[in-house]
């Protein structure tokens, strides 16, 4: 959920929901569990109410906003995916917020029964009969309307009552402040969670999405405890593991990544980042929220894996009028959810695919991409021309080009980078196409906002691949800090500077030291296996620091040229005590006399501050070369706490001027940068 376009909507859901997330001290849990296949082996697939609820496409909503969700609508949705989408793998139906009305004698949800007559049990119970599977919602905290005084009694828990799980000044959580926060020093309150996983269990319910969870959704910063939900998250985790039955718990909605660990330890996935939905009159709108996600989802690709992936929210290709997208869009859209392993949920109207939305929906090949749990990376982020690769098992290379612009552009995939060597057989996915003898490149002109899917194979097997994406981090006088992808069947790496082996590494990275300060190097690198060795990786070429660097230059500082509403505000944890916020649009931050000795790329690092789940910005040096950074964010609105990025710049000898700016959007605080 959005905190920013969907508050209207969900309080109006919330005024039908209440429900409990909880946990409790470590001596509560039970140590007897269910032997249970894997939960979430593989991205799930399926369906969920929440797109159809919050648009306002005609005909969808009829009564209100969210009226959509109704038990025959969730059955009508059922129906359609058994017969078109089940074959294909998709298989969950889930009922997003809306569904309950309140809470039991015990406190626990109970459904209305104007929306769902017969029941939570009864609707789960005709899904199952299609062979598919049941998920619902819930949201994180004590429903203020189950508190009732504090003398609602604990199910199954004697001498428990709400009074005993709460905090005396009934302070409140959740993305929307709409519950009271949870007190996990009680016994009680693990009792409360594990009542309502077992009802849910007892219901069937095969899937739970819990909702509003911090630290994240822009709440929950480290002054912001009563938004920190990682208690509530680990009780309802070990409630879900005794409810008696196999059930899948997500997490929902813009989670903060500096709690990942928290997360994969205790759910089978998470929301990175806000709606996808649009809240207006279709399902979503590509500058809304679609292509966010392209610059949300880098920092947590290496948390996803079997048992917890990475949630980009729901698909909505398969109805073009309605999805609010050209079709370029709508295969982008795909092309990226399926290459990054996120689950493949629909949100349309199951019973309008088109039949472009259809052939999206069911091509064999992307589902089987998404399905081998390879999530995709980045290979540059700079431009928006973007390469996306994931590494196969099999010796191929998954590679999807993208073009984030606003007009056709070229889009090139290097082989070098890629690691891929030699001649290739290259297949274009979406076309059904192979074509032959392929070296040194894919490319291709794209239209705004288009894509191309390729799987890329070499034509000879070779027993130690090339390392890919060889990446600098750092870089001092004498040293540099490189990075690149794991090479298959190495046991061991050669690093070269200028040619020259500099060092050797059992692990996909090292620091290459005594280095001459000022100095332009080439690094690349060989993968090593018995002897044999791969072919050299691309290169990357860029000086080291001048001697007595690197330097740093302050954003703050009264050199610097502010424009617009782009102000110095304080910064307790920032270089100087200060940084510049309130930059983007027609705001700018302009670092000037930024001095190299040499013309050249150098690895410029930036200190930034951002409390939203990314923000880009363009950095133009000396009002021509332009590269774009991504920040990435903490999403728990916590603009106080300084990180760093890095990104390789061609500086000209002498003085330099780089611009901040992004005339599209607000972008991170600066505090500095350093040459």
């Amino acid at each position: 959920m959005s905190l920013r376009r969907r508050t209207t909507l969900v309080l109006a859901a919330l005024a039908l929901v209440s429900t409990a997330a909880v946990t409790a001290p470590a001596d509560a849990v039970q140590d007897q569990k269910p032997a249970y296949p894997q939960i979430a082996a593989k991205p799930y697939m399926g369906w969920s109410s929440w797109s159809l609820q919050s648009t306002n496409y005609p005909g969808v909503n009829p009564d209100g906003p969210g009226s959509f969700i109704s038990e025959k609508n969730i059955l009508t949705q059922a129906n359609a995916l058994a017969t078109k989408l089940k074959p294909y793998g998709y298989e969950y139906i889930n009922v997003d917020a809306g569904w309950q009305d309140g809470g039991d004698e015990y406190g626990r949800p109970v459904a209305n029964l104007k929306r769902f007559p017969r029941g939570m049990k009864a609707v789960g119970d005709d899904i199952h009969k299609l062979g598919l599977k049941f998920g619902i919602y819930t949201v994180v905290g004590l429903g203020t309307d189950v508190y009732r005084d504090g003398n609602t009694p604990i199910y199954d828990a004697p001498g428990c009552f709400t009074r005993d799980i709460v905090y005396p000044d009934l302070r409140k959580t959740n993305g929307w402040d709409a519950a009271y926060k949870i007190n996990y020093e009680s016994p009680c309150a693990q009792k409360y969670a594990d009542s309502i996983a077992r009802l849910f269990a007892s219901w069937g319910v095969d899937f739970i999405k819990m909702d509003g969870v911090g630290p994240g959704s822009w709440k929950g910063a480290p002054d912001d405890p009563n938004h920190n939900n990682t208690e509530d998250v680990e009780a309802w985790w070990r409630a879900v593991q005794n409810a008696g039955r196999p059930m899948m718990y997500t997490l929902s909605w813009s989670l903060s990544h500096r709690y990942a660990d928290v997360w994969k330890q205790n759910s089978n996935g998470w929301r990175i980042d806000t709606d996808v939905e649009c809240y207006c009159d279709t399902i979503v709108k590509w500058d809304s929220s679609v292509k966010a996600r392209w610059w949300d989802l880098p920092q947590w690709i290496d948390d996803a894996g079997p048992g917890h992936w990475n949630n980009l929210d729901a698909i909505n290709v398969g109805v073009g009028a309605m999805d609010g997208l050209t079709d370029a869009e709508r295969q982008s859209y795909m092309t990226f959810w399926a290459i990054n392993s996120a689950p493949l949920f629909a949100g349309d109207d199951l019973t309008k695919l088109d039949a472009y939305g259809l052939k999206l929906l069911t091509n064999r090949e992307v589902i089987a991409i998404n399905q081998s749990g390879n999530p995709a990376r980045p290979l540059n982020q700079d431009q928006l021309q973007q390469v996306w690769y994931a590494q196969n098992a099999d010796g191929s290379t998954t590679v999807a080009l993208f073009n984030l612009a606003d007009s056709p552009a070229t889009v090139t995939g290097n082989f070098d980078q890629l690691g891929i060597g030699g001649k290739a057989t290259v297949r274009d996915i979406w076309a059904n196409q192979n074509t032959r003898n392929v070296s040194g490149s894919v490319s291709v002109q794209l239209p705004a906002h288009g894509s191309k899917l390729y799987k890329i194979t070499p034509d000879q097997y070779v027993p130690v691949s090339i390392p890919a994406d060889l990446t600098a981090t750092d870089v001092s006088r004498t040293s540099v800090s490189l990075n690149w992808r794991p090479s298959a069947g190495a046991t061991s790496y050669q690093v070269f500077a200028n040619g020259k082996q500099v060092a050797t590494s059992t692990t996909p990275g090292t620091v290459v030291g005594g280095l001459q300060p000022q100095t332009q190097y080439t690094f690349t690198v060989k993968g090593v296996k018995y002897g044999r060795t791969s072919d050299a990786s691309a290169g990357i070429t860029m000086y080291t620091s001048k001697s007595g660097g690197p330097v740093r230059y302050e954003a703050e500082s009264p050199t610097s040229t502010l424009t617009g509403d782009a102000s110095v505000s304080g910064c307790t944890l920032c270089s100087g005590g200060s940084k510049i916020g309130n930059i983007g649009y027609s705001s700018t931050v302009t670092l000037n006399d930024i001095t190299v000795p040499a013309t050249g790329t150098y690895l410029v690092k930036i200190a930034y501050t951002d409390g939203d789940t990314s923000r880009q910005s363009m950095l133009t040096v000396n009002g021509t070369d332009s590269y774009w950074v991504n920040y990435h964010g903490l999403g728990d609105n916590d603009w106080g706490t300084p990180q760093v990025t890095y990104l390789p710049m061609k500086l000209t000898a002498g003085s330099n001027s780089i611009k901040v700016s992004n005339a599209g959007g607000y972008i991170a605080d600066i505090d500095w940068i350093t040459v």
